[in-house]
């Protein structure tokens, strides 16, 4: 799965000029060094992995950290890591390297490289590294500038790698296998997969910026009852109605912001599985777009994707934390337990809890983060899913397509109301929190 090969070198006739500059900025950089293409890079591999959202995300976040400290290292006016994330200590190796190299070629590789030592399958990133190794000798760029390069991002990513082996990750195995709880309030697997809870400990992992997993929490849960006339009916009920009477419109967002890495469809005793780009890719996906669309130079681009990667991690962080501690059931469970044996909602429902709905958390956080980058009314077409067959969608705000992924859940049939509104508050407030500390690093909005 080489997605560098492909995509990079249809650039290679546009490629105006070399990239040596050591230690300085070029906001004229070439195509082929956009870090969206590292980026997606990574993505396809972890949709041949079939890796989980709140994993991807983590993986998403670190595979940034190198790059981001090279760009550090070469300009001064990007706040250091350790500024705004927890427990990361000031390295000076990148700062005291003698070796001529392009800082810029360093970073692009530095994310695949990262990738490479943390994916299940990261050795497929070889071909995409081989790729622009290629590439960037088709374009008479020194060799020497070349190997250079690929030293200082093998530092940085080990540095990455490091820091990533003490988030509680590895221990994550060792923790007792979770069991569903026998309550008929609670969480219980759902068809066709029956697939186990996926990482019902993903609370233990470290979060890079805000304080804690259970920092804010949400709203509480409006309490189980299988009375018609209460509040917590109605919420099922709601669901299942707007199921009776889906527009078209309403079908596609739910198809649009589906983002299940491995969903099932059966046929007789046949299951065939799809594999999808994950809820934090399609975000991250989404990022390497608007910098694009903004014009922003190479460093600028780079610390706007760590952002990204990093408010996801905690998001998700967050969101899991609820999850699991309150074990709220789904509403595919409760439907047909209770109201409708053969209903079947219009997505699949997804191996873990329903409260808070992580699309409501992670998109709302997101958002938060590139608003504050990028400005409020930024304009775009999310194209995210053409690869997956559900076409592109434009948005006038971040704020806006953040509230149309949330909706998308309920449209889905899997996503009650009242975790959709808690999971779009319960996101805001991770968003704005990572945003009060960045700022106090001293990154500021790009987009006047």
């Amino acid at each position: 799965m080489n997605y560098l090969k492909k995509s990079l070198l249809v650039f290679c006739a546009l490629i105006a000029q070399q990239c040596y500059a050591q230690k300085t900025n070029n906001n004229n950089y070439p195509d082929y060094l956009q870090p969206d293409h590292a980026v997606n890079a990574v993505t396809m591999v972890m949709v041949h992995d079939v890796v989980g959202p709140p994993v991807a995300a983590r993986y998403y976040a670190y595979a940034m950290l190198g790059a981001y400290n090279i760009v550090a290292a070469n300009n001064k006016n990007i706040p250091a890591l350790q500024k705004f994330i927890k427990d990361y200590k000031a390295n000076s190796t990148l700062d005291t390297i003698r070796l001529k190299y392009d800082y810029k070629i360093a970073a692009f590789y530095s994310i695949m490289e990262t990738a490479k030592l943390l994916l299940p399958s990261g050795f497929m990133m070889t071909d995409d590294q081989d790729a622009f190794v290629q590439l960037l000798k088709k374009t008479n760029i020194d060799s020497t500038i070349i190997q250079n390069s690929i030293k200082v991002a093998k530092l940085a990513s080990a540095a990455a790698v490091a820091f990533s082996k003490t988030d509680h990750y590895s221990q994550l195995s060792a923790l007792k296998r979770y069991t569903p709880i026998k309550d008929e309030s609670k969480w219980y697997p759902t068809p066709p997969g029956y697939f186990e809870a996926l990482e019902p400990n993903w609370k233990t992992i470290r979060t890079m910026v805000i304080d804690s997993a259970n920092q804010y929490k949400p709203a509480p849960l409006i309490p189980f009852s299988k009375d018609t006339s209460s509040a917590f009916y109605k919420q099922v009920k709601a669901v299942y109605n707007v199921s009776k009477h889906l527009s078209t419109e309403q079908i596609n967002i739910a198809l649009f912001w589906d983002c299940n890495p491995f969903a099932i469809t059966t046929s007789g005793h046949m299951a065939i599985g799809y594999k999808k780009i994950s809820p934090g890719g399609h975000w991250m996906h989404v990022t390497g777009l608007v910098t694009r669309q903004a014009g922003l130079d190479f460093d600028h681009s780079i610390e706007v994707t760590t952002l990204v990667g990093v408010t996801l991690m905690d998001a998700f962080i967050s969101c899991w934390e609820e999850k699991f501690t309150s074990n709220r059931i789904r509403p595919e469970t409760f439907i047909n337990r209770y109201m409708d044996v053969k209903w079947q909602p219009v997505l699949q429902t997804p191996p873990f809890p329903e409260y808070t709905s992580g699309h409501a958390v992670i998109s709302n956080a997101s958002a938060e983060m590139l608003t504050y980058l990028l400005g409020d009314n930024f304009a775009y077409t999310d194209n995210t899913e053409i690869p997956f067959g559900s076409g592109q969608r434009d948005f006038k705000s971040f704020r806006q397509a953040a509230a149309e992924a949330s909706m998308s859940r309920f449209y889905g049939g899997i996503h009650y109301m009242q975790s959709i509104e808690n999971g779009n508050a319960q996101g805001k407030k991770v968003g704005n929190a990572i945003i009060t500390k960045i700022k106090k690093a001293g990154i500021l909005p790009l987009v006047k």
